[in-house]
Parts: structure tokens; C-alpha cells; sequence
């Protein structure tokens, strides 16, 4: 775990980047549907070019960005890493067929998956055209135009991989697919239906899809079908059309229920999924049980984008203060163990993110991360463990369909004990009373000094005081004054003066 936290930097120098999974050449036009992009773009008006010329020339967000002239609208093109090498022939050729300015969004925020509309913002961008995977999580703020990138599917091969899993024709299977071969789904159907009359295929669905729900529909991850099954979902297989992946890995455990199956494209072969979800929903479970003893919980913001993350926010600070636990809110961008190793003073952390991002493999990090979801396990008594797991936070608020209501309060000497499963010790599992703005519930209150002034400690405050070093200290007055020198040259890992005695 030690060179989690800590590296020379030697490996990421001498990484060699796999090859890229970029559009061929010729192929761009169908790969990353053009005529559609530029029919969004006109449709939406998003086609005014600057007043002081032509539309620029595409621009990256490594570099610094550009000042758009006022009254110049643009469109952000938003790549994950593995397209980038397209980037400047789509934006090239998306501005000479709408005349807008076009602004490559070349590193996210968060995750990729996401459609990142702080740095869309940042450019005066008025609209989004993302580009390979995606989540579907809907938007807060700018019209989105989701372009998976329509990777090759054998439908023959995909076809006989599932007569192969499911030789039963009256088999109940629901088929999911990644969103970059949702293009090949139609004739995938066209061969199974009818073959297999109980077969349903799921719908890609960009943002949420309007009007009330029906009765057996299924309406998740950006995936909408209808249930015609006697028992429901839960007398359905799911046959998965993709590798293997956080989107897989979500789909398992939220329908852990559910048999699993998938055809991986890229090898051409079906198999029957063997990970473990009961250990995988054990070792869930024991991170909730981690987050009922943490006092300290460090909450990190994974999007700024998706509907709902500051009403997400909002809820579980308030029910960390009623659970009597101190939260603090922290941005840090992609989260690493490096980074969440600064905070030692905090027990646990919860990401908000989407629904693929917020299972974060967390055994490499110096705490755990939990979603919101176990985090209402661990301090909402209302909210019981029925087999279901959510990854979707837009779950858990009001008005949802699996939102539970906070409970009263109990009264301390009323509280029914709880013993930790971990350390073996008692610890408090009621709801305190709200308490008064300016006391929060896990506020104690000590001598400052002589004149019996009170003063508020936090737990995070108390390790503080503990830490043998507690940052940089001013010094004001203290240090000499120094004329400026010329530092180093070169990168950390040699610099070119590396070896000789600095004067």
C-alpha cells in the first residue's frame, strides 16, 4: 500500500500507452455520426461565429484556455482519453459544417462518462456534444448530445453465443448492452425474437424519459424496458452485450437477483458471469458497518453536473448532523489515495457521483469510501437491508422511490445500546434531537482561558492539535529578506543539475 501514497514518478515517465481505440481512417463520418452532431448544433441555434472572424480552431483544455470574444457562442466537444486522437479532425470538420466555434474538452473533471459542464462553462460553451461511453446521467444546466462512437458487433457470433447460454426458448432474458454497440441492437432483436418470444430488449434513453412509469417498466441507468415476467424482474436473466466494467458491475449488484451473462465483442466469446456478488454486497456491508462507528465523515463531491447532486449534498449532511457525526464537504476531482490521505483526521468518506463512478475500489486508500446508499444504511435506522442496492442517489431523496424518512429523535437514555461488529464497543445508533445552529450535536465545549471563555472543538480540530506538524507557518517579521535565485531545471525525477552541489 506504501507506493499508493507515495512515487517517484518513474513509472508514469516510462508508461507505454496501449494501442488507441480511435475511429479508422475514413471512418469518422459514421463513427462519430456527423450528419447528426451538425444537424444538433443547427437545430439548436448553437451556430454563431465570432464577430472578430471565422470560427477558431479547436483548442485544448491542457493548454490555456482561450478568451471567447463576447456575443461568439460555442460547442464543447467532450473525449475520453482513447478518442483524443480524433479530436482536432471532428472539430475541424464539425466547425466547417455548422461555422461554429468548437472547444475540445481534452481532460474531465471527474469521470469521463460524465458530461463535464464546469469546463463547458469555462469555454461560454452552449451546448455538449460527448463522445464515446457514457453514464446518462441527465444534466443540470446545457443541452447534451450523446455520441457513443458505434463500435463493430458481430451480430452472428453474439447471436450463437446466447442460443449457446440460454437453450431454452421460452427463457425470460432481458438483453443489455453498452451504449457504444446500442447501434447493433436492433438487428440482434430482428434475430432472436423469433426464436425466443419471451426476450426483451432494453432502450437507450438520454436523460430522464417523460411521463408516469408503467406498470412492470424498468427505468434505470438509462435503460428502459417492461417487464412481462409472471414474478417481475426477479424471474428474468440479464444477458449483457460489452466487456467487462464498472457499467457491468453496477448492473450486477443493483439486480443481484438476476443471473448474469455477456458476450465480449472484443474476444467474441459468451460466458456465464462467475464474480461472487454475494461477497462483493459482503464486503458492501462491511464497509457500511465501518461508516456506522467513523465520527469523522469527509463527504466528496464526484460531479458537478448531474441532476440532484446538491439536494444529494444537502441530505446526507443533514443526516450525518442528526446521526451525531461531524461532516465536512470536500472537491478534490478524480479521487486517488493520495489525495484522501491528507485528511487523516476523517473516518470515512462518501462519494457522490454517478451511478458507475460511485463504486470506488477503496483497498488501496488509507480510508473507505462508501456511497451514499450505505451510508443510510449505516445511519438511518428507518432504512433496512431488503437485497436491493442502489448506486443511483437520486434514489434516496424525497420523492423518490426508495426515499425513507428520518425518524423522531430519541432521547439518549431511551437509546436501545448498539455493539460495534468491528471493534466490539458500544456506540450510539439513534437519531439526536436537532440541535441549535450555532451547537452542532458532536460540538464539545472547553476552557480557552483564564477569563472562562468557551471555545468549540471538533474531532477534526482535536487531531489537529495532536499533529506534529500542522503546516506552514507564517513567521511574519522573522525570515531575512533574500534576493531572488534561479531554481531548477528540468523535471523532478533528474534535473539537469542533478548530482552537483548547488552554490
Amino acid at each position: 500500500m506504501a507506493t499508493a501514497f507515495s512515487s517517484d514518478g518513474e513509472a508514469a515517465l516510462r508508461r507505454e500507452l496501449g494501442p488507441a481505440t480511435a475511429a479508422p481512417r475514413g471512418e469518422l463520418d459514421g463513427f462519430y455520426e456527423m450528419g447528426r452532431a451538425a444537424a444538433f448544433v443547427r437545430g439548436g441555434g448553437f451556430r454563431k461565429v465570432s464577430e472578430a472572424g471565422g470560427g477558431a480552431g479547436p483548442g485544448l483544455r491542457a493548454a490555456p484556455p482561450r478568451c471567447p470574444t463576447p456575443g461568439s457562442p460555442q460547442v464543447a466537444l467532450q473525449f475520453p482519453d482513447e478518442l483524443l486522437a480524433d479530436a482536432a479532425a471532428v472539430a475541424a470538420r464539425m466547425e466547417a459544417a455548422t461555422g461554429a466555434e468548437m472547444y475540445v474538452l481534452g481532460d474531465t473533471t471527474y469521470g469521463s462518462c460524465c458530461v463535464d459542464e464546469v469546463a463547458a462553462e469555462h469555454a461560454s460553451a452552449e451546448a455538449v456534444l460527448h463522445y464515446g461511453p457514457a453514464c446518462l446521467s441527465p444534466c443540470r444546466k446545457l443541452p447534451v448530445l450523446h455520441i457513443f462512437g458505434q463500435q463493430p458487433l458481430d451480430i452472428g457470433h453474439c447471436a450463437e453465443a446466447f442460443r449457446d447460454l440460454y437453450p431454452d426458448r421460452q427463457s425470460h432474458v432481458v438483453v443489455l448492452s453498452d451504449v457504444v454497440y446500442a447501434h447493433a441492437m436492433g438487428e440482434l432483436e430482428q434475430q432472436l425474437c423469433p426464436e425466443y418470444p419471451n426476450v426483451i430488449f432494453s432502450r437507450v434513453v438520454c436523460g430522464d424519459p417523460p411521463g408516469p412509469t408503467l406498470p412492470g417498466e424498468v427505468r434505470q441507468f438509462g435503460r428502459q424496458f417492461l417487464v412481462q415476467a409472471p414474478g417481475g424482474l426477479q424471474d428474468c436473466a440479464m444477458f449483457y452485450v460489452g466487456a467487462e466494467g464498472l457499467a457491468l458491475t453496477s448492473f450486477m449488484l443493483t439486480w443481484n437477483c438476476c443471473p448474469f451473462s455477456s458476450f465480449d465483442p472484443a474476444t467474441g466469446c459468451g460466458r456465464r458471469e462467475t464474480l461472487n456478488v454475494n461477497r462483493a454486497l459482503m464486503r458492501r456491508l462491511y464497509l457500511v458497518e465501518r461508516a456506522r462507528d467513523a465520527r469523522v465523515v469527509g463527504i466528496l463531491v464526484g460531479t458537478l453536473g448531474v441532476t440532484g447532486y446538491l439536494a444529494v449534498l444537502q441530505h446526507l449532511r443533514e443526516l450525518l448532523r442528526r446521526a451525531g457525526k461531524r461532516s465536512y464537504t470536500l472537491a478534490v476531482g478524480k479521487p486517488n489515495p493520495a489525495k484522501l490521505a491528507n485528511f487523516l483526521e476523517v473516518d470515512i468518506f462518501v462519494l457522490v457521483a454517478c451511478a458507475q463512478n460511485s463504486l470506488l475500489d477503496c483497498s488501496e486508500f488509507y480510508r473507505p469510501v462508501v456511497t451514499p446508499y450505505e451510508l443510510e444504511l449505516a445511519c438511518n435506522p428507518a432504512r433496512e437491508w431488503t437485497g436491493n442496492y442502489l448506486t443511483d442517489f437520486r434514489d434516496l431523496l424525497p420523492g423518490a422511490c426508495a426515499h425513507v424518512e428520518l425518524p423522531p429523535a430519541v432521547p439518549a437514555m431511551e437509546a436501545i445500546p448498539d455493539i460495534s461488529l468491528i471493534t466490539g464497543e458500544m456506540r450510539a445508533a439513534h437519531l439526536c434531537d436537532t440541535p441549535a445552529p450555532q451547537l452542532p450535536c458532536s460540538t464539545t465545549l472547553a476552557c480557552r482561558d483564564q477569563s472562562r471563555a468557551l471555545a468549540e472543538i471538533s474531532p477534526a480540530a482535536s487531531f489537529l492539535e495532536s499533529r506534529s506538524w500542522r503546516g506552514l507557518e507564517q513567521q511574519l517579521g522573522q525570515t531575512p529578506v533574500s534576493k531572488a535565485v534561479q531554481g531548477r531545471r528540468g523535471i523532478a525525477i533528474a534535473y539537469e543539475d542533478e548530482g552537483r552541489k548547488q552554490p
